[in-house]
């Protein structure tokens, strides 16, 4: 016998159990960006590594330890999308899209990360994203933030706390890089091995780190917000005033960085506490020179993205009710050659006049399609044997103790069987 196959590590299956989960948060994710006048595009999730040295910065963990890169036959270096920003903005360059103006965008698929995998995060993961190209003013900072907190109020999550920081402009954050560093270097022997390494290649990480000691060590650290010109703090100001207008709530962060180089002036994260522990499900910030960087023009950006596998499971494990699939609105239970051939065809019909039909394809005994019929869930089965088919009649059956309406239904009337069955 053949070696049984498996997943690699950290690549995932999503089963038809799960599935539907999925497609309801993507639902409603589309259904909020179609609202807000955003347009979905879609990007390879194979690019050129020098995409992402260039846009996330070669001093990330994610350029310098967890992308997936390797050389291609015409020995190319290729590399698997470790997020979705850097593609839909060289997408936007590459066919011109911002010479048509402001552009409001959208994506979701699967990135690659090469770190441990654990509860809500794998090698592969899937995220769904926002992107405003071409906005500059405070106000699309606060626009992109409200969107992304009402989709996960729809969605079902409480408990959400949003976490504001801004990281200002360039020359706020080189002046402040110099006072951070100062600062560090006279306290090196007290930093964890991760912030020593980072000291010299991306200070600012360091701000992020969870290492409890050093944590301590910066609450008397210099802060951004000292090194920020006047304009930078009018404009977090505005971004606050903002918020505070569409009543969403907000708490300063100071330590908050993200992950990636690209970022400048607002930053935030929106998390729950909904299982207990804090759990990040959404992140973003504006990125101003990111395009620039790319090759295209000086243009203002700002964007989130959220992690599904994150979301998923948060909202199955704050359901009160367990996961089910979608219901159908009628099984269809038949036996016999020429019976099965009809209630395929019938099958067919209805489904073509908009209801949710499953038909049982096992040829079994009445009882057991009956059985299966109740597991499904489905509140109506309708019969259909060699008798019925000799009579030209279907036997409509409540599974759920529902009012049985009078009489069969015609065969060759299926319209009759959506009108009663139409939810």
């Amino acid at each position: 016998m053949a070696e049984k196959l498996q997943s690699l590590r950290g690549m995932v299956d999503l089963l038809p159990q799960d599935t539907w989960l999925w497609q309801r948060v993507e639902a409603t994710a589309r259904e909020h960006f179609r609202r807000a006048g955003v347009q979905e595009i879609r990007t390879p999730v194979l690019e050129a590594t020098q995409l992402f040295c260039r846009g996330i910065g070669e001093a990330t963990d994610v350029v310098g330890k967890e992308m997936y890169t390797f050389l291609d036959r015409s020995d190319r270096s290729c590399t698997l999308r470790p997020e979705g920003t850097a593609s839909v903005v060289r997408a936007a360059i590459q066919h011109g899209l911002l010479s048509q103006g402001p552009q409001r965008l959208w994506y979701g698929g699967p990135m690659f990360r090469y770190e441990r995998p654990q509860a809500g995060r794998q090698r592969q993961f899937h995220q769904i994203g926002l992107e405003l190209l071409g906005f500059a003013e405070a106000r699309s900072d606060v626009e992109a933030i409200a969107i992304a907190w009402d989709l996960l109020i729809d969605l079902g999550l409480r408990d959400l706390t949003l976490e504001l920081n801004t990281l200002g402009s360039a020359e706020d954050r080189e002046r402040y890089r110099g006072a951070l560093v100062a600062f560090l270097q006279g306290h090196r022997d007290q930093l964890d091995p991760d912030s020593q390494d980072r000291l010299e290649r991306n200070p600012l990480r360091i701000l992020d780190s969870k290492h409890p000691q050093t944590q301590a060590l910066l609450v008397d650290a210099p802060t951004l917000a000292a090194a920020l010109d006047p304009a930078s703090r009018d404009r977090f100001a505005q971004v606050q005033a903002g918020l505070q207008a569409l009543g969403i709530p907000y708490r300063l962060n100071p330590r908050l960085v993200r992950g990636l180089d690209y970022y400048s002036h607002t930053a935030f994260e929106i998390t729950s506490t909904q299982l207990g522990a804090q759990a990040t499900v959404c992140g973003g910030g504006r990125y101003d020179g990111l395009v620039e960087q790319l090759g295209g023009a000086a243009t203002p950006a700002i964007g989130w993205a959220l992690g599904l596998e994150r979301l998923v499971l948060l909202l199955a494990q704050a359901s009160a009710t367990p996961a089910t699939g979608p219901v159908p609105n009628l099984y269809v239970v038949n036996r016999g050659e020429a019976a099965q051939a009809a209630a395929l065809k019938l099958a067919r019909s209805l489904r073509l006049q908009g209801l949710h039909v499953e038909l049982d394809a096992g040829g079994s005994a009445f009882g057991k399609q009956f059985k299966r019929a109740d597991r499904c869930g489905a509140p109506w089965a309708v019969v259909l044997g060699e008798e019925e088919l000799a009579e030209g009649v279907l036997q409509l059956k409540p599974l759920r103790g529902q009012h049985q309406p009078d009489g069969n239904v015609p065969l060759d009337e299926p319209g009759r069987l959506v009108e009663l069955l139409r939810p």
